[in-house]
């Protein structure tokens, strides 16, 4: 991200924004291989393939602000892997981490793991480290820190359903685990800040979040999410594109500020249910439209989208959730058009 386009991103985290928003997109491993035209684990395998990635994607879209930006990832097994689970990459599909808890005991087997020599990231640190003198030749910066949330990690390690059962069999053990994952979250997103000093964002996503209620969020999301979020920070963001009207009334308390939602409520839902008090990065739908739907209709669903919205100062433009496989350059130039028109 450019010096510009963080500032701009800052001013509209404080509501300064003025009446035309910027558009920004989470990109990451589902959509920019295939959009480049490589298969995913050339991406992931080839420092020179991901770096060629993502500077056609800042070079083709300037008016874009992709988040977090340049991100060094290997999908939903960044974390899983530092605890010991089994990683699969197929050639051209998503990579998954195989469940490493059996049973709820195993979870006093469990030791946190050192994110500076444990799984894949100090492969991630690595490959930023790498390239940064080319990343910022480009006139970019590494301005965010970034991991999956504590109840997402947890899902990967004991599966989504058993870890589920678990808040209400065994609570004690879900806060154990939970209570694990979130020191060694902390840690990883220290060691990118000291890594890079050019950080000065926070990115957390946990779409689990969304499959709990509001009690359960309040005893088992709130109080960890707060640990990850209690720093300082210009840029708080989170991602949960599942629901959040149980959720989004606690993102302020939590110390988040930019909020990536889903398509399950409106802009003007979202702003009622949150006092107001968050940027949102969103929401037009990310498959039906942006991916699957033509460019007048992706120019119909931004214009709509604006013309509801009648304070934009607090609003970047986006789909709702991150970008999704399958969208091409045209919608995107058709969003962007729609947005600037």
């Amino acid at each position: 991200m450019t010096d510009k386009q963080w500032n701009e991103l800052l001013k509209v985290i404080i509501g300064a924004g003025g009446n035309r928003p910027p558009i920004g997109f989470i990109v990451d491993s589902p959509w920019l291989p295939n959009w480049f035209g490589i298969d995913i684990l050339d991406y992931f395998t080839s420092e020179d393939l991901w770096f060629e990635a993502n500077r056609k994607a800042i070079e083709m879209f300037p008016e874009v602000i992709f988040l977090p930006g340049f991100w060094s990832e290997f999908g939903m097994c960044t974390e899983p892997s530092a605890f010991g689970a089994k990683c699969v990459f197929p050639r051209n599909e998503f990579p998954f981490a195989e469940k490493t808890i059996r049973e709820v005991a195993a979870i006093d087997d469990l030791a946190e793991p050192n994110p500076a020599t444990d799984g894949l990231l100090p492969f991630i640190l690595n490959r930023l480290k790498s390239v940064r003198p080319r990343l910022e030749n480009l006139g970019h910066k590494i301005r965010f820190s970034v991991s999956r949330g504590p109840l997402n990690v947890a899902t990967f390690l004991m599966g989504t359903t058993e870890f589920l059962m678990a808040l209400k069999t065994d609570p004690d053990k879900a806060h154990k685990l939970l209570r694990l994952i979130t020191g060694f979250l902390k840690k990883w997103h220290q060691l990118q800040r000291e890594t890079f000093p050019s950080v000065d964002g926070v990115l957390v996503l946990d779409d689990i979040v969304g499959l709990i209620g509001e009690e359960d969020f309040k005893e088992f999301g709130l109080p960890y999410l707060k640990e990850l979020y209690a720093v300082d920070v210009a840029a708080r963001f989170f991602h949960n594109d599942a629901e959040c009207a149980k959720s989004i009334g606690y993102y302020p308390e939590i110390g988040i500020n930019l909020y990536n939602p889903g398509i399950f409520n409106t802009l003007a839902e979202l702003r009622r249910m949150s006092a107001n008090r968050l940027t949102l990065l969103g929401n037009i739908p990310p498959r039906d439209v942006l991916a699957k739907g033509s460019p007048a209709e992706v120019r119909a669903a931004v214009g709509k989208l604006l013309g509801e919205t009648s304070d934009k100062s607090k609003l970047v433009l986006s789909c709702a959730g991150g970008m999704p496989p399958g969208v091409s350059t045209k919608n995107i130039k058709a969003f962007i058009e729609a947005a600037r028109g």
